[in-house]
């Protein structure tokens, strides 16, 4: 009998050759409410769906206590969703999965499988379904006696409930089944051979529906000929279960790009197709939307998948489709611009939201996680960097290859989630279904059923990977304490070293006869590094002035003739606008598992660009108004990226000021990841353009594992690996462009609890911020708390004079600073690359002009203090006292403050900031850095130590904490 025949035969009854079309909410974490669900019933038969399987894997009666019963009031709540499907015109399916501790064998579990159901069925439900994926698949020692095998185990019991519901319902229930085996990759040798799967086919009713999530848990493509290899031995046409847009085990990632990668023409050869959707219920729209009009066609742009291709990273490359598409022929993109339309107006509905934000995500692995074998990556491959035909720029880089033993690890990098720790919290218990507009959480009152003794092969694919992999949810980094209260015991200042803050008290400014005018009569030997040689004055100015790019401006273009306008972006009703092309942009930043969206492939490609060819900069005294055209082309492409980072703040702080607060809460902080990553991709083009760096910046800068590594990308598009080994997204490509090698932790952010219109930015040091950055060290050079009455009033400046002055002076180029929304600049990280010639600058050029400042009948004045004694003191005998260990494995120095309300509104962006520093570091070379506190400061000890700073040398006076990178 032909597969075709074979199919009809089995689909003859009526009713049953209708193609399903749905979603399961299957998900692993925090469900959807019961509003939220009503809600969905309607849009899922508004956008041509039919179908609602009801199956999250954490509502504890599903799966973890799926014995008991429901009580009266979750009743009530079932039988409301029930008959909300009826009435939307959706069939309601009830799932329940027994498997992580049935025994198929007791009696006493198959009444209790009945009496689970037969209760559902009361409530009015007609559908239903076993689910037995994600579990071990030995049996017990019971049931080896009674079954041939697993699978007659469970073919035994799924027909035994199946022909139950039959006789106990009027008309036949529709029923699904899952099996164990559940994709090409767990299938065990392969679908053709496997046992599980051939006898699933011959022995399960023929009309229980067989779910399959295609090639791997989560497939980049379909084909027919794997379709009809598993129709073959199911005996049925299968009911795919699609992970494509699930995000349960990333909680970087939300999908928000069209449904793709399965041409229409496969409809006839399915049974259907039911979406397993984002964590997040408002941010579906999208997925279910495009996967109602694919449902409707039956031929798409290029009858195949062929416009998946790498060349989409072109940026002339043009996604939009021909004119001549009817509404047969399915587009991608087609698809994704009806999808937001249609979602656009959601942004608009008032709803309410309250409490922090809190990711749906699951709290920790609901399967052991096995470590995958990845395969040999094809080295033939070849990289094409995106350069205008226009400018031949630097001579190209070696591209790193990809070490693929190391792959799984390093695709770690920079995908860590929220917590700090690896800590896990305690599992809990929840339950959708004892109120309307909410989730209850519980404490767990009985120990999980957690898979255990399951025999690890020598290989697998890394397919076999169980899909909710993910760390705890919500774990906050931990809070740096606010201890730093004020005393009365005298202030030690360290050399240059300890972190400071603002105060809007006096400061020196830009005129100040200390500033250091010449250095040419100094004899101090120079490095044959550019940037370690002393600078003058006038060479810090024009560091610091050449380059437009220091200016924040919001940008955008307005009109057909791409005219600039600056914007506002307090502009309340501007933030009250959110527009498709913000929705476009939020889309193509959280596009799908296995490829980035192209305004996302934009940042990439343009900021590896800029970071490349950076070395056109040397020596160049014009900026933008440089005639070198290779200078120009960089300005050009470094503006560009400059206009779309500022496109991606203000969609940011459009979401935040969104009226539909629940849509908010659910996607902004995807939002903000993305825009604290841009903030440091901004700062370090803006650092870039003053180009202080060597000739041979390239070398430090291209790191060994990113997006342009040799076979890193075409691994993450091919669809062969699961896209949990790429952990973290677009996000995490982002961060691994940026020259900080074991940067992890410094990407480790507590996300905000409520959405924030205020977002850091973070810029080179300017002449004119001196006056702020001297009123921060002012604020926090006593342990990070306000020193003022420990100095007379003519002496307010001298903590600044001794703790940043000689950075800010001396070395600016590297020196950052961090303003609010509003501009004020509310911190700064100051480095100098090599800390021996500096303290030799410090000695030469800015001691004398200090102890001219600060002479020592000062100390003769009344009641002065002690702390004011040991800064003038430290002037006039100062000493460079810097053990050679240290300069010898950290030769950089460094010093860092943020206001310390600031930190309790954001502190993460102290990591954000000291990133930037680092990487300028590390563009000229450095690898290690080094600060100095007093023994006694505890609360910059606890900020540093947050920093990734480790202590490497203490006496009985300072304390020095380095860090490499």
């Amino acid at each position: 009998m032909s597969l075709s025949e074979s199919a009809n035969n089995l689909n003859s009854d009526e009713g049953s050759d209708k193609f399903l079309l749905g979603l399961v909410e299957g998900f692993y974490g925090r469900p959807f409410t019961s509003d939220q669900r009503k809600d969905l019933f309607k849009k899922l038969k508004k956008y041509g769906h039919q179908l609602y399987i009801y199956a999250p894997k954490d509502d504890y009666k599903h799966r973890n206590s799926w014995r008991e019963l429901y009580t009266v009031e979750e009743g009530e709540h079932l039988q409301g969703l029930i008959t909300a499907a009826k009435t939307a015109g959706i069939d309601f399916y009830y799932a329940l999965s027994p498997g992580l501790d049935i025994t198929y064998s007791s009696l006493k579990d198959t009444s209790a499988l009945k009496r689970k159901l037969d209760q559902v069925s009361q409530f009015g439900c007609q559908h239903f379904a076993l689910l037995f994926d994600d579990i071990e698949s030995e049996m017990t020692k019971s049931d080896k006696e009674v079954f041939q095998s697993f699978a007659h185990a469970q073919v035994s019991v799924s027909n035994e409930i199946y022909n139950h519901l039959n006789r106990n319902q009027p008309n036949r229930p529709n029923f699904l089944f899952c099996p164990t085996q559940y994709c090409s990759t767990r299938a065990v040798p392969n679908v053709t051979d496997s046992e599980y799967l051939n006898t699933i086919g011959q022995k399960l009713v023929p009309s229980i529906d067989i779910l399959w999530t295609g090639s791997k848990v989560i497939s980049k493509i379909l084909t027919a000929e794997e379709i009809q290899l598993i129709t073959e031995v199911l005996k049925r046409k299968p009911l795919i279960w699609d992970n494509l847009h699930a995000n349960d085990y990333d909680q970087k990632r939300v999908f928000l790009g069209p449904y793709n990668g399965r041409s229409p023409e496969l409809i006839p050869l399915l049974r259907g197709v039911v979406t397993n959707p984002n964590c997040e219920f408002n941010a579906n729209t999208i997925a279910i939307h495009t996967l109602g009009q694919w449902s409707r066609c039956n031929t798409e742009i290029n009858n195949s998948i062929s416009d998946i291709k790498l060349e989409t990273e072109n940026e002339d490359d043009d996604e939009n489709p021909p004119n001549y598409l009817t509404e047969n022929i399915y587009h991608p993109r087609v698809a994704l611009k009806n999808a937001i339309l249609e979602w656009l107006p959601d942004f608009f509905q008032e709803k309410q939201a309250f409490g922090p934000i809190v990711k749906p995500h699951p709290a920790s692995a609901m399967a052991p996680i096995i470590p995958p074998i990845i395969p040999s990556i094809n080295t033939c491959m070849t990289l094409t960097l995106t350069t205008p035909t226009t400018s031949t720029m630097a001579t190209p880089m070696m591209i790193p290859e990809v070490n693929t033993a190391q792959l799984h690890a390093l695709a770690d990098i920079c995908s860590s989630v929220t917590g700090a720790t690896e800590i896990l919290p305690k599992p809990n218990v929840m339950n959708s279904l004892v109120s309307a507009t909410k989730v209850v959480t519980t404490d767990v009152l009985s120990n999980p059923i957690l898979a255990s003794s399951i025999t690890i092969p020598d290989k697998m694919p890394v397919s076999s990977v169980p899909i909710p992999i993910n760390v705890a949810d919500g774990m906050e980094v931990e809070k740096i304490s606010n201890d730093g209260a004020l005393t009365e015991e005298p202030l030690e200042l360290m050399d240059c070293g300890t972190p400071k803050h603002v105060s809007d008290n006096s400061s020196p400014n830009s005129d100040d006869p200390l500033t250091v005018q010449n250095q040419k009569d100094v004899d101090i030997k120079e490095n044959e590094n550019p940037n370690n040689q002393i600078p003058s004055e006038s060479e810090i100015e024009v560091k610091n002035s050449k380059s437009e790019l220091s200016d924040d401006v919001v940008m955008t273009e307005s009109g057909s003739n791409n005219s600039m306008q600056i914007e506002t972006m307090s502009d309340d009703e501007k933030l009250q606008t959110i527009t498709y092309d913000d929705i476009l942009l939020l889309c193509d930043l959280f596009y799908l598992p296995f490829e980035h969206g192209k305004q996302g492939l934009q940042l990439l490609n343009d900021f590896q660009w800029l970071k490349t060819n950076a070395n056109v900069l040397k020596g160049d005294k014009k900026g933008g108004n440089s005639d070198n055209l290779e200078i120009q082309e960089w300005y050009r492409r470094s503006d560009k990226l400059l206009k779309l980072g500022e496109a991606v703040f203000l969609l940011t702080r459009k979401i935040a000021s969104c009226v539909n607060r629940e849509l908010c809460y659910d996607i902004f902080t995807y939002a903000w990841e993305i825009s604290s990553v841009l903030t440091i991709f901004i700062a370090y083009v803006k650092w870039l353009a003053l180009g202080q760096f060597p000739a041979n910046s390239n070398s430090y800068t291209q790191g060994s594992y990113t997006w342009f590594s040799k076979g890193w990308k075409e691994t993450f598009m091919s669809g062969d690996q699961e896209p949990w080994v790429f952990r973290g997204g677009l996000i995490a490509d982002l961060q691994r462009l940026i020259p900080v090698d074991s940067g992890n932790d410094l990407f480790i952010y507590k996300l905000p609890e409520t959405p924030t219109l205020n977002l850091y930015s973070i810029r080179p040091y300017m002449n004119a911020d001196e006056v702020a950055v001297y009123d921060i060290c002012h604020k926090t050079c006593r342990d990070g708390s306000d020193c003022t009455d420990l100095f007379p009033e003519n002496l307010q400046e001298i903590p600044a004079d001794r703790l940043v002055a000689p950075f800010v002076t001396l070395n600016p180029e590297f020196c950052m600073v961090v303003e609010k929304s509003d501009k004020m600049i509310v911190g700064y990280a100051c480095a100098a690359i090599d800390s021996k010639l500096f303290y030799r600058s410090q000695e030469a050029l800015w001691v004398p002009k200090m102890c001219e400042k600060y002479p020592l009948t000062l100390l003769d004045t009344p009641n002065l203090t002690q702390a004011a004694k040991d800064a003038i003191n430290w002037f006039h005998n100062f000493k460079y006292d810097c053990p050679v260990s240290v300069l010898n494995s950290h030769p950089s120095i460094m010093t860092c403050c943020i206001l310390k309300d600031q930190l309790m509104t954001d502190e993460s962006v102290c990591k954000r900031l000291i990133c930037v520093l680092l990487a300028s570091l590390r563009t000229n070379g450095s690898c290690g850095v080094h600060v100095l506190i007093n023994r006694t400061d505890s609360y910059m000890q606890q900020f540093y130590g947050k920093l990734g700073f480790t202590e490497i040398y203490h006496d009985d006076v300072k304390t020095i904490l380095g860090r490499n990178f």
